[in-house]
């Protein structure tokens, strides 16, 4: 069955024709290889495409288009589901790439548990040259609830997405559950973790390896390190999609966990960009994120959310970090779950 099994890897990409080269090759490493790779370029010049016609050109396993006007990151992974023929489809965004046994362990878990409709596993961070952060990504990991002891099938499939268990690539799933679900438009600045919420809340099982698949590559380019200081933040658009889900009594407790890791982010935002009040509602409201008053995060939220009711009306807000501040927020406060990038949508 896994051999005849048809994985359409889905690829977008923006203007980083060097860094594909490198996902594109991880795609044709696999050991499974009854595989296409579909590719959405919204890259504003023909670089990207003039590099697939010459180095891909008579690859037949590769179909490529060049998004003429640009569809954006919603649209144009929308628009790579919509065009792949397989039974399962696979996402990997072009920074990234996967481990040479991805597919052939992930498809595995099908054999394991059939019915399962979604699988994924761990992933590596690495830096711009593909140098793997251990240390990195056994806290990213471990923050999204990627642990040994969660392995196998998921008892409740909606709770993995909910805690962000479950990731923003490098899964695979049956195309005609992606397909249904999509990418919507509406959510584009944290159209990942809406996706992965809305999967695992409409699959039938879910299944998690703890098996490093794929690697995440750190840059400074996505939406969500792009607008991470603004009222725009990907982490903001997820926590108002979260509060406005409608979820079953069992996954509640899901749902404050993930608030839980939330809640200190927006609190934050709204302290830098002149909704002080909001940001004291908010973490008043919402205590249990701070350990109930036991977290140093609480009393330096409340001294960003007083500095912000002094200052003058009409003063514009302060986008960017104060240096002392990175490290209060950047720093894991155990037991809240350790800051991560949220939503981690890449542009455009």
């Amino acid at each position: 069955m896994t051999i005849k099994t048809k994985v359409s890897i889905c690829l977008p990409t923006y203007k980083r024709p060097d860094l594909l080269i490198d996902c594109i090759e991880s795609c044709f490493a696999q050991t499974h290889t009854n595989i296409e790779i579909v590719i959405g370029d919204d890259s504003p010049d023909d670089q990207t495409e003039r590099m697939i016609a010459q180095r891909y050109g008579n690859d037949t396993r590769i179909a490529y288009r060049r998004n003429t006007p640009a569809l954006g990151q919603a649209r144009n992974v929308a628009s790579l589901f919509a065009r792949a023929t397989g039974d399962k489809i696979l996402l990997i965004h072009d920074d990234d790439y996967l481990a040479e046994q991805c597919i052939e362990r992930l498809l595995a878990q099908w054999e394991r548990h059939p019915g399962i409709q979604a699988a994924f596993g761990n992933q590596y961070e690495v830096d711009h040259d593909g140098s793997v952060d251990h240390a990195s990504s056994e806290h990213m990991n471990h923050a999204y609830h990627r642990t040994s002891a969660a392995a196998g099938l998921q008892a409740l499939p909606g709770r993995t997405g909910i805690v962000q268990m479950f990731p923003n690539n490098g899964w695979l799933a049956d195309a005609a559950l992606v397909k249904q679900i999509s990418y919507d438009e509406q959510h584009a600045v944290c159209c990942d973790y809406v996706f992965g919420v809305r999967l695992c809340l409409a699959a039938r099982g879910v299944c998690y390896i703890d098996e490093h698949v794929s690697y995440y590559r750190k840059t400074d380019v996505s939406v969500s390190q792009s607008t991470r200081n603004t009222t725009s933040a990907s982490s903001l658009a997820a926590w108002s999609f979260l509060q406005g889900l409608t979820l079953p009594p069992e996954l509640e407790p899901a749902r404050k966990l993930a608030m839980r890791r939330f809640v200190p982010i927006v609190v934050s935002l709204y302290a830098r960009n002149n909704k002080a009040r909001q940001g004291l509602s908010l973490a008043l409201g919402n205590l249990h994120a701070y350990r109930y008053g036991l977290s140093a995060r609480l009393y330096y939220h409340l001294l960003m959310i007083g500095k912000g009711m002094r200052r003058a009306k009409g003063q514009p807000p302060a986008m960017a970090f104060d240096a002392d501040e990175v490290g209060v927020d950047a720093a894991p406060i155990a037991p809240v779950a350790p800051m991560v990038d949220v939503a981690r949508t890449r542009v455009p």
